[in-house]
């Protein structure tokens, strides 16, 4: 019977998928543009390493990447999205690295030495050039850091950077760095694609385009100064620069990294090429490119005829497709992500802890993961995965029952429904989830509209609080709890950072606080088991799955990996006959 009943749910959302990409009404799917996410609204991700010589024995050659996005931004301290990292994460070398195990290891920064609880000293690698010609040295660090952490940058992935207080310069190759607090994952965030090296006389010439642009009749070194003083004249100017910053900086991706930029097409594809100057053993590859190709079959076809030699997101209803290619294979890589269904929570009627309660226990998530996601991935109970640290497996979640459902949707006083929108990207397994959820709702008399936006206009439309409820997903990248949840559910997080539900609550804010700051491995875990407890009943979210990363390969490529964190390891492919 329960074969029958899911056999039945299957056929609906596939019945209703086709309806739902035919479709033209806005009162069900507005489609706006032809690309997609691909992956999570976060990135971690990282760095170059060691590779073979290029041109030699079946090495070198053109790797070609078929993605179902374009990047929103080459600038580090933009977007945080993976289509974006995994183009960026090649380009820009950060201090620290993760490896496979999540631990930290050097890269720009050679060591490190904590002086006291709130001050590091790093010994930066020497001899390292940026793609233009200058140096990397104690200074671009000092103007990295106090860029993303500029008011006038706004940007997104601030949060990861904001206990930071003061970078300055010991010599040439020496910089110290004191954060406001003792921060337990400062060495992780630094690891982060948002800490990408970029070149300092990029970032001068960004805010001198800024200032410029913006009417302000000041010298960079005025602004650099009134900047490092505080107060309220830098926030007034800081805020009128605003709008213009990071235009020429994303124009001008000029990091330390094994490839350097050759070529953008807005919408169509990046080209990447070797940096030959590499400060480790360049790359074999000779370049790069990732190509936008939204259609996930259009994907899979180019893998077939050799047009792309890797196909990213791949649905899982392709996996036998892909790996039964006699020329292809399927690379299959558990992650540290969530995907969700987030509420806007300053919204009627989901401003009702029990309506959301209801909705997350109307949701079967073995059902989606069966018959969305093929069986991949492990349901979610919160939003931290098992393997990143703060993750607590005796907090149970709001499970399936619909008849608790009920339950509260009555004690609500929502026991006639109501209608709410649901928006989604243009990923496949996303509108199935959506179109899963419509129908499973009209039980509790809700009638969801499904609305589908390209991938730059949903990220900006939910950042500004335009939606209902929405699905999307977050890689916890640093592998810590602090970046699991701070971004996701603190009140100073609204919108871009990642707190696209709008969460506020007093007693959550200060368990993130307090997990940020306490360096107790044992005292943080019980901060954020917690936190998780209380964010149960606060239900911002409904927590769907951790999924895994699904990879077409073409056979010819060697040495491609995906890491937990969705990210392509491209410094030892090379091509084979």
């Amino acid at each position: 019977m329960k074969n029958l009943k899911l056999l039945l749910m299957l056929s609906l959302v596939l019945i209703l998928s086709f309806a739902l990409a035919a479709c033209t009404d806005d009162s069900n799917v507005d489609p706006e543009s032809d690309s997609a996410d691909g992956g999570e609204e976060s990135s971690g991700d990282t760095e170059g390493g060691e590779g073979g010589e290029g041109g030699e024995g079946g090495e070198g050659g053109d790797l070609v990447i078929s993605e179902m996005s374009d990047v929103v931004s080459l600038d580090p301290h933009g977007n945080n999205d993976v289509p974006s990292s995994n183009v960026r994460s090649n380009i820009y070398d950060t201090l620290t690295v993760l490896d496979e195990n999540m631990e930290v290891q050097p890269g720009l920064a050679t060591e490190w030495e904590q002086v006291d609880d709130n001050t590091w000293e790093f010994t930066l690698k020497e001899g390292v050039m940026f793609h233009d010609g200058t140096e990397f040295n104690a200074e671009a660090v000092e103007a990295n850091l106090k860029r993303i952490t500029d008011p006038a940058m706004a940007s997104p992935r601030m949060f990861l950077y904001e206990m930071i207080t003061d970078v300055e310069p010991v010599d040439d190759y020496t910089v110290e760095i004191t954060t406001e607090y003792p921060f337990a994952p400062l060495l992780a965030h630094l690891a982060h694609d948002a800490g990408g090296m970029l070149s300092k006389d990029v970032i001068d010439a960004d805010y001198e385009q800024a200032l410029s642009d913006s009417g302000e009749e000041m010298t960079l070194e005025e602004y650099y100064e009134l900047r490092d003083n505080g107060g309220e004249e830098h926030e007034e100017v800081a805020n009128a620069i605003s709008e213009n910053m990071g235009q020429h900086a994303a124009e001008n991706a000029i990091g330390t990294g094994p490839f350097k930029v050759q070529s953008r097409a807005a919408g169509e594809e990046v080209v990447l090429e070797r940096n030959d100057d590499y400060h480790e053993e360049p790359v074999a590859l000779d370049t790069v490119t990732f190509k936008v190709v939204p259609e996930t079959a259009a994907r899979i076809a180019e893998l077939e005829t050799g047009d792309s030699h890797v196909a990213g997101a791949v649905e899982s209803n392709n996996m036998e497709r892909v790996d039964s290619h006699e020329e292809t294979y399927l690379d299959n890589t558990e992650s540290l992500s969530l995907s969700y269904i987030g509420f806007n929570m300053e919204k009627e009627p989901l401003d009702d802890p029990l309506v959301r309660q209801a909705i997350s226990h109307a949701i079967d998530r073995e059902a989606i993961i069966d018959g969305v996601y093929d069986g991949v991935g492990i349901p979610a109970q919160g939003p931290l995965a098992p393997d990143v640290f703060g993750y607590d497996e005796s907090v149970e979640g709001l499970s399936y029952d619909m008849d608790r459902a009920k339950e509260l949707m009555a004690e609500a006083g929502y026991e006639d429904g109501f209608s709410l929108e649901i928006w989604t990207n243009d990923s496949p397994q996303r509108i199935d989830t959506a179109v899963y959820l419509q129908e499973s709702l009209k039980e509790l008399n809700i009638e969801l509209n499904v609305e589908q936006l390209e991938w730059g206009a949903y990220l900006e439309r939910t950042a500004q609080g335009e939606h209902d409820m929405f699905v999307l997903g977050w890689s916890t990248v640093t592998g810590d709890a602090d970046y699991g949840m701070y971004p996701l559910f603190h009140s100073e997080m609204h919108g871009d950072p990642g707190n696209r539900s709008f969460m506020s609550n007093d007693e959550v804010d200060a368990l993130l606080e307090e997990g940020r700051q306490e360096t107790d491995p044992e005292a943080r875990q019980e901060i954020y088991s917690e936190a998780q407890e209380m964010l149960v009943d606060i239900a911002p979210m409904a927590y769907i799955h951790h999924q895994n990363y699904l990879t077409g390969v073409r056979t010819e490529v060697q040495n491609f990996e995906v890491d937990a964190l969705g990210i392509y390891q491209l410094d030892e492919v090379t091509i084979g006959e």
